[in-house]
């Protein structure tokens, strides 16, 4: 099989990888090949349009099992994944097969990749994938896996740089970015809580599954507050928001009625949905996806 790389994938690189992918791209089909050769796997199909950071490839195993194998690039952090991926143990997010890889490689769980909560009316999906975000969110494993996960402080502080560049002299952004990077001091500053987040947690990211009415998928996780998960919730179907005359109350709703239904400070989650679609936003103008930009933004100023 040749696995090709789907085209969003290659995008997606292309605007996040300092050389676009390409030396990782190039090394892709034969390490490909080579990991279904050492797990004795039989391919079905590479999953298309798939993600934004790895190639997923259906797939059997020797048993014939439906299962998963996705390969990633050092810089997706996939021994970040398996570690959460580990710790959770199939509660609220796919399982995982193979605890230890030497190739880098994980072996997950089939769900079903086409169904999303997303397909759900909107209601709905809220309600279910609030669910299962609420299953994830655990006390982080001690000891040497510890060390694997990047805090919230951290993760944040790297975007927060990028942020001041990408809108330096930039007047229509400016002040945005000013009022995003005020929010992440000031939530910043008292006690930091612990838990293992999700990181990229969205309605797309949580499929339907067999053991279990919905389960997470395509974790990047990072330890810190519960807020900030939920933050990434907050903005989904932004285009149907933006969409609507009364897009900013309902924006500012859904905010109300996800941090009454998760127990979590109403403003905290305010002030991380702010930063995190400012940086969204300010990441997206800087490499040319200019629509997106826009709805970030403007979903941004209604907070």
């Amino acid at each position: 099989m040749a696995f090709e790389p789907p085209q969003r994938l290659v995008r997606a690189l292309g605007e996040t990888a300092p050389d676009g992918g390409a030396h990782w791209l190039e090394r892709l089909p034969g390490a490909a090949r080579e990991a279904v050769a050492v797990r004795g796997l039989t391919v079905e199909r590479v999953q298309v349009p798939g993600g934004r950071s790895s190639l997923v490839v259906l797939v059997r195993t020797a048993d014939g099992l439906p299962a998963v194998l996705k390969l990633a690039p050092a810089r997706a952090r996939p021994e970040s994944e398996r570690a959460a991926l580990a710790h959770w143990n199939g509660l609220g997010a796919a399982r995982l097969l193979e605890p230890f890889a030497s190739d880098g490689a994980l072996l997950l769980e089939r769900l079903h990749p086409d169904v999303s909560v997303r397909s759900l009316p909107e209601a709905k999906a809220l309600l279910e994938a609030s669910g299962t975000l609420r299953r994830l969110w655990v006390e982080p494993p001690a000891g040497d896996t510890a060390h694997v996960f990047e805090t919230v402080a951290e993760r944040t502080g790297r975007q927060a740089e990028a942020m001041r560049t990408g809108a330096a002299g930039d007047p229509e952004v400016e002040p945005l970015v000013s009022a995003a990077l005020a929010a992440r001091e000031e939530l910043l500053a008292g006690p930091p809580e612990h838990r293992l987040l999700h990181g990229t947690f969205r309605q797309s990211k949580v499929l339907s599954a067999e053991r279990m009415p919905w389960l997470a998928v395509g974790p990047d996780p990072v330890v810190g507050e519960r807020a900030f998960d939920l933050a990434r919730l907050v903005r989904d179907r932004v285009e149907d928001l933006v969409a609507q005359p009364s897009g900013a109350a309902t924006t500012r709703r859904r905010v109300k009625r996800l941090a009454e239904s998760l127990e979590i400070d109403q403003e905290r989650l305010r002030g991380w949905t702010l930063f995190r679609a400012v940086e969204s936003g300010v990441r997206a103008r800087r490499v040319g996806r200019g629509r997106d930009a826009e709805l970030l933004l403007e979903f941004a100023s209604w907070l």
